[in-house]
């Protein structure tokens, strides 16, 4: 079982899939859409093998917390490695799991090919479990946070990428207000706003 590779990514493919040369083996990873841009030259990756009768597939992660919010979204059942993933390359993983605790299906709706009712049993799933996990961190589900400003942003036609610098040049701005925030980071990148 491979637990992590650290490599020099050799190609990559727009659906996410990635070539990792780890001392002359190449090993074809598939990772969350969301992070593909952040991804060049040396990389290291939290990996789940999902091993079929057929294949053996790998799945991996710039973090821990993307790897353990993928195997919780496999714990649902009829969600399976490649949903998990097509749930991932939506939003990040902090957005995500603020969504199903706050009991949000239709955040989880946008995934190509995953249904309201699918949606709503990984709420059911996984919302309490979520919840508590939120609260003994001391975090808060409210509707704000940099995951909407996120989401309005790629929304808008700007990548993730993008969106994640703007938001960290940012800091503290506008921080708990995402019409403060949103309107912010549209300034520092150049969009007139209307919010």
């Amino acid at each position: 079982m491979i637990g992590k590779l650290t490599g020099v990514i050799d190609s990559h493919s727009t659906d996410g899939q990635l070539i990792i040369d780890v001392s002359g083996v190449g090993y074809t990873v598939r990772v969350p859409l969301l992070v593909l841009p952040e991804l060049s030259g040396h990389v290291s990756l939290y990996i789940h093998t999902a091993v079929r009768d057929d294949a053996i597939d790998l799945y991996g992660f710039p973090t821990e917390e993307g790897l353990g919010f993928f195997k919780q979204l496999m714990s649902v059942s009829g969600i399976g490695p490649k949903t998990a993933l097509s749930i991932m390359s939506v939003a990040d993983p902090a957005s995500l799991r603020r969504a199903i605790a706050a009991g949000d299906a239709a955040a989880l709706t946008k995934v190509f090919g995953l249904g309201k009712k699918s949606a709503e049993r990984i709420v059911v799933e996984l919302r309490d479990k979520l919840a508590a996990q939120h609260a003994a961190a001391g975090l808060s589900l409210g509707a704000g946070g940099d995951g909407e400003v996120l989401e309005a942003l790629m929304a808008l036609g700007y990548s993730a990428a993008e969106c994640r610098k703007v938001l960290k040049d940012l800091g503290t701005e506008g921080e708990g207000e995402v019409k403060t925030r949103l309107s912010a980071a549209l300034r520092r990148l150049g969009t007139p706003t209307r919010v």
